[in-house]
């Protein structure tokens, strides 16, 4: 729209009650918090890397409660005496054994304030390993807002047999298994044994190994995981599911299996839905390499609720509700995070906007790719209206997912930011260093380094923070970029660009935060003709009486 000055102040009016009642509207009122999950890292936990979870459960549905065993492996890598691992007080322990040559030896513990603490008989030296097993049971928190507010769903399938599902992600996967909950440390490897009712099937992660039928009227689904994992992830899926097979080919040539878990209501629909995630897996390969988890399985699990981003099993309870153009942009945003949080983690949570903007930001730039730029610009422009700019997106302090998911004080309404202001900071990225720098930057996000594209042994996953991204978009585009990442993902507000009409002239300065340059250029429209104008700390545009003016039409550069 073009405009003159006093029109401009009525838009900027008009604009400002609407961000105020959209930013309102936006947030989801949760009614429950999560538990914490993440944070600063204890040293007892720092001391240890994992290498493996093997975990056994056993459903009671009638009683919605569980029997577990977890065996975790892990390395030395500071010495240790005390052993920590977190499991939600609703389970009692039986009992912590150190396991080594075949025998099992039982260590003293406690379990207390949400952490079982395993005293050690000797203390561990680095470099050796470590493997203890822990039994537990009872009954698991029950999600009072899945996927938000989390923990297991005990549900009915629209014949009425039992769905149960598991999703964590803002609490941590310690509510229903012993876990190191931290994003920094992934098992490079899982293996899972769920043992659930005939005819019910225990969907997961990973690849199917075996089926065993037990004598008791249950049969064990045993899964294995081969690459690494975030706890979060991994996932329990309990229906008479029925199994939709079929396979697509990578970009590297090799042809994918894909497994979709589906209520037998929905056999039909979850094959239609199929077809649509093989165009899916072809936009994303494109843009972000290929899907990294080719050595286990493209694989859905309808859930009963929304749907979480779980690896190799991304849930699904979208209910086949498509678009206008017949696109299910649930499916398409978990499924793409299996590049931002699966294979790309962040390894503290105050990188969440890694998972969650990048794949924000893919969203809406799957809208130009089908729609063209305008509809793009578009779908930006209402992104805009929602960001609440009240705490920075990509903190340097360690944070939980609670702190970064959920807004202060009460923390049970959900943050836009580390979504819609993480895509905007990315779609302002674009535009100050150029499509091809830009696209080169989240490719290399995605996969650093190229050779790592034909990986499929778990090495091409790997841990990340905002700085590497700095590090990544600045070697790509020449372009020394602290100031962007300071204003933009470091500090909270936004910058605020003056316009003044005056004498003759289009006045134009920035407002930013105090002690970095800003040299954050800004397209202007006068009478037709656009140019990017050089704002440095103000500059002064010949401006015609009468002549009709825009300052950043296509709205590139996110501000106040």
């Amino acid at each position: 729209m073009f405009m003159n000055v006093s029109r401009i102040k009525m838009s900027a009016l008009l604009l400002m009650l609407l961000i105020s009642g959209s930013n309102l509207f936006a947030q989801r009122d949760l009614g429950a918090r999560p538990t914490e999950s993440g944070g600063p890292l204890s040293p007892e936990q720092a001391a240890y890397d994992v290498k493996h979870y093997d975990l056994s459960v056993r459903l009671d549905i009638p009683n919605q409660s569980i029997a577990g065993a977890l065996v975790a492996t892990v390395s030395i890598v500071n010495p240790l005496d005390t052993f920590v691992l977190d499991l939600d007080m609703a389970f009692t322990v039986s009992s912590v054994e150190v396991v080594a040559g075949g025998s099992a030896t039982p260590i003293p513990f406690e379990h207390r304030a949400g952490k079982i603490f395993a005293k050690l008989a000797t203390q561990q030296k680095p470099g050796s390993s470590l493997s203890v097993k822990v039994v537990y049971s009872g009954k698991p928190k029950v999600a009072p807002r899945p996927p938000w507010v989390g923990g297991f769903m005990w549900e009915k399938t629209q014949s009425g047999a039992p769905w149960i599902a598991t999703a964590v992600q803002n609490d941590g996967a310690d509510l229903w298994f012993p876990v190191k909950d931290h994003p920094s440390d992934k098992a490079e490897t899982t293996s899972l044994h769920f043992t659930v009712p005939d005819p019910l099937v225990a969907a997961a992660n990973g690849r199917l190994q075996s089926i065993k039928r037990n004598e008791d009227g249950t049969s064990t689904y045993n899964w294995f995981i081969s690459q690494p994992i975030s706890n979060y992830c991994i996932a329990l899926n309990v229906a008479p599911y029925s199994l939709i097979k079929d396979e697509v080919r990578s970009v590297t040539g090799e042809m994918m299996p894909i497994e979709f878990y589906v209520t037998p209501e929905h056999f039909e629909k979850g094959k239609e839905l199929i077809v649509k995630l093989k165009d899916y897996v072809a936009f994303f390969e494109k843009y972000l390499g290929p899907y990294p988890f080719r050595a286990d399985k493209i694989g859905i699990a309808e859930t009963p609720h929304l749907g979480m981003e779980h690896q190799s099993i991304t849930a699904y309870g979208n209910n086949f509700k498509y678009d206008a153009d017949g696109f299910d942009s649930l499916l398409f945003h978990e499924f793409g995070h299996e590049w931002w949080a699966n294979l790309v983690t962040a390894n503290d949570w105050n990188g969440f906007w890694i998972h969650e903007g990048f794949q924000s930001y893919m969203d809406t730039f799957f809208v130009e790719y089908r729609k063209g730029r305008q509809a793009y610009f578009d779908a930006m422009k209402k992104r805009r209206l929602a960001i609440r700019n009240v705490k920075p997106v990509a903190p340097r302090e360690s944070r939980t997912t609670v702190q970064m998911y959920l807004m202060p004080p009460d923390y049970v309404r959900s943050d836009g930011d580390i979504y819609g202001k993480g895509a905007l900071i990315l779609h302002t990225l674009r535009y100050y260093i150029g499509d091809d720098a830009f696209f080169r930057s989240i490719r290399r996000m995605a996969y650093p380094d190229p050779a790592k594209e034909k990986v499929t042994d778990g090495t091409q996953n790997r841990l990340t923070d905002t700085d590497e991204f700095l590090r990544i978009a600045e070697r790509e585009s020449g372009k020394k970029l602290g100031w962007f990442f300071e204003q933009y993902l470091r500090n909270a507000s936004l910058p605020k660009l003056n316009v003044k009409e005056e004498g003759g002239f289009l006045e134009l300065s920035w407002d930013h935060i105090p002690g970095i340059d800003f040299p954050m250029p800004i397209d202007i429209e006068i009478d037709g003709a656009r140019k990017r104008v050089e704002v440095g700390r103000s500059v002064r545009i010949p401006l015609k009486a009468g002549a009709k003016y825009s300052v950043d039409p296509d709205g590139w550069v996110l501000k106040n």
